[in-house]
């Protein structure tokens, strides 16, 4: 248990200051980090599955064509979640991109009860409403729909659920995710090093060997998570989650002085929503054990 909270703590971690590594690239077009990370990831990945000698799974996809168009689906909506981040952190939205995170568990919420039919309870339907006032606020206050924390909660939450369905573990599904974005993501970086205008051939080698980490980056706090989540209970790792939005916060608020104190109404009414969620949930938990 405690190892499991240690492992799912350090990917939450790790998760939270992704916006100062992404910072360090400013320099460098959100497309092409993307490119980077999808191109280092598969290479990440595929050393992991040599080490572990687990490509079974690679043999048997040509017979489940409906397994590759659940991860064509899976991978083009992590690549635009991924881009939306990058961009965002990029262009001084940080404490936007944190609301994404922060809102994503109401998200879920939603599309379980969408698209699984799951039932919600009365007290999960208040936590919602709550939250939905707080992007009201947000959207009356900044005279615009926080478009950017709520593509990222959706395209994340929808990731999970396509996730959630498939057939394939946490190393093998982003294995086949970045093997079906690598082509055009090596040929956009190939067009970049032609055109002149890649930020990795062009650049010094503090930024050749940061792009080089985007896979590592992205394949740690993935392996931890998956370590963790396997260990612990998931009413600890949905209080665990809130972790990453938070330091993503105050790395906006406090570290890049993003202005924060005229959206400080929206974000409360949000935090109270997953206050409310968060406790509805470990109570129906106890509940359950209870009577079991």
């Amino acid at each position: 248990m405690k190892r499991g909270i240690a492992y799912a703590s350090a990917a939450y971690l790790l998760w939270g200051v992704l916006p100062v590594y992404f910072k360090t690239l400013q320099q460098v077009g959100a497309l092409e980090i993307l490119g980077h990370r999808i191109v280092w990831s598969l290479a990440v990945c595929t050393l992991l599955l040599l080490a572990l000698g687990r490509w079974q799974w690679l043999s048997e996809l040509g017979r489940q064509p409906r397994v590759l168009l659940w991860f064509a689906t899976s991978s083009a909506l992590v690549a635009a979640n991924w881009y939306v981040y990058i961009w965002a952190v990029n262009a001084d939205h940080v404490v936007d991109a944190s609301l994404g995170y922060f809102i994503n568990p109401l998200v879920n919420v939603l599309i379980g009860a969408a698209f699984l039919h799951e039932q919600l309870r009365r007290t999960q339907w208040l936590a919602v409403g709550i939250a939905a006032l707080g992007v009201a606020w947000l959207t009356w206050q900044g005279g615009a729909l926080p478009w950017i924390g709520l593509t990222l909660a959706l395209t994340f939450s929808l990731y999970g659920l396509l996730r959630k369905t498939a057939a394939l573990g946490p190393i093998e599904g982003l294995t086949l995710e970045t093997l079906l974005l690598a082509p055009p993501a090596a040929f956009y970086l190939l067009w970049l090093v032609h055109t002149g205008q890649s930020g990795f051939a062009d650049g010094d080698g503090v930024t050749r060997l940061l792009l080089l980490a985007a896979g590592p980056v992205t394949a740690v706090p993935l392996l931890l998570f998956a370590a963790g989540a396997r260990r612990i209970r998931f009413s600890t790792l949905g209080l665990l989650q809130y972790l990453g939005p938070t330091l993503q916060l105050l790395f906006g608020v406090w570290l890049y002085q993003e202005p924060f104190a005229e959206r400080a109404a929206g974000y409360a009414m949000i935090w109270l929503a997953l206050a409310v969620f968060s406790v509805e949930g470990l109570m129906q938990g106890w509940r359950w054990r209870a009577s079991a």
